[in-house]
């Protein structure tokens, strides 16, 4: 049995952490009086009331070095706090992926991993500390993006998440906390054609969008170009077609794409370049964890590779 839920809250400094762990305290579902353990490992301008908190029965405790923060250490807050549940303020530097996968105290997990992000500052990061925020995107649940605008490219900001984890919830709110509707952005080519091509440079948005909005491609038919991966494991008639893509940077290129299934076609050379024309179907699969995109090949033409075989997301 689940005693300790723990809530994970990362983010970079003065990206809106302390605000969101104020409001969430004070929502009906954790105002109950429950003893809560926040640990505090940095501090930015906002602060807390601390007298007040304690009055809830929530105690703060400041961590002030990564180090510091061990599994003994947990247990030793356990002992001392008893805590029914417990919230970590997550220093942006730090490791989150290092940290969630640490011993935790007997019966204590991490139920929630949600990132806070300042979208007045995120294309000032994304351009310096690359590397660092794929590392926290990587190890979330969801990501939200304050103190945003319309006037952004948010469906940048959306497509730099995804690229990394295509499973993380987004949600964006201007500077007073309310909703944003993004919508869904159009991709570059034609989703209304009897066979949707896409180009090379298109390659990083149509997989993302494969994911994200099976309406759009359900029962159509798509041609691209593709490298052909056959992992040891796949059926005799299953490889994936796809593209080395940078999710970071020049050091984090890793093979994206979806399973295909050869049909009345051959089975390509492995690593050998094709032009293959699929139908789109969404099916449940291992490999994937739960539905995603299947292609069923049509046509498996031979081709020669590209002129850079790196595709980007944005």
């Amino acid at each position: 049995m689940l005693e300790t839920p723990i809530y994970l809250i990362t983010g970079f400094l003065e990206s809106g952490k302390t605000s969101f762990i104020r409001d969430v305290l004070d929502s009906p579902d954790f105002a109950d009086g429950a003893r809560t353990l926040l640990l505090l490992c940095e501090e930015g301008e906002e602060e807390y009331d601390e007298p007040r908190l304690k009055r809830r029965g929530i105690e703060i405790v400041r961590v002030e070095r990564e180090e510091d923060l061990t599994t003994q250490f947990l247990e030793d807050c356990g002992r001392k706090y008893r805590p029914a549940r417990v919230f970590v303020e997550f220093n942006g530097m730090w490791d989150a992926k290092k940290f969630g996968q640490m011993r935790m105290p007997k019966r204590w997990e991490i139920v929630q991993v949600i990132t806070l992000v300042d979208g007045s500052t995120f294309e000032m990061y994304l351009a310096n500390m690359r590397s660092i925020l794929s590392n926290i995107f990587a190890y979330t649940e969801m990501v939200i993006f304050n103190r945003c605008d319309l006037s952004m490219d948010l469906q940048k900001f959306r497509r730099t998440v995804k690229a990394v984890n295509q499973g993380a919830m987004l949600g964006f709110e201007d500077k007073d906390g309310n909703q944003l509707d993004i919508g869904k952005a159009q991709p570059p080519y034609d989703i209304n054609a009897e066979v949707i091509t896409i180009e090379d440079q298109d390659f990083g948005l149509w997989y993302l969008d494969m994911a994200d909005s099976p309406e759009r491609y359900r029962n159509k038919k798509v041609s691209f170009l593709g490298k052909v991966l056959i992992p040891r494991q796949f059926q005799r008639d299953c490889f994936i077609p796809g593209r080395n893509a940078m999710t970071c940077c020049e050091n984090d290129i890793r093979f994206i794409g979806y399973i295909c299934r050869t049909g009345a076609c051959a089975m390509p050379a492995q690593r050998s370049w094709v032009r293959i024309t699929a139908a789109v179907k969404y099916e449940n699969r291992a490999e994937y964890g739960g539905e995603g995109p299947v292609l069923y090949a049509e046509k498996i033409e031979p081709a020669g590779a590209p002129q850079t075989d790196i595709v980007y997301f944005n």
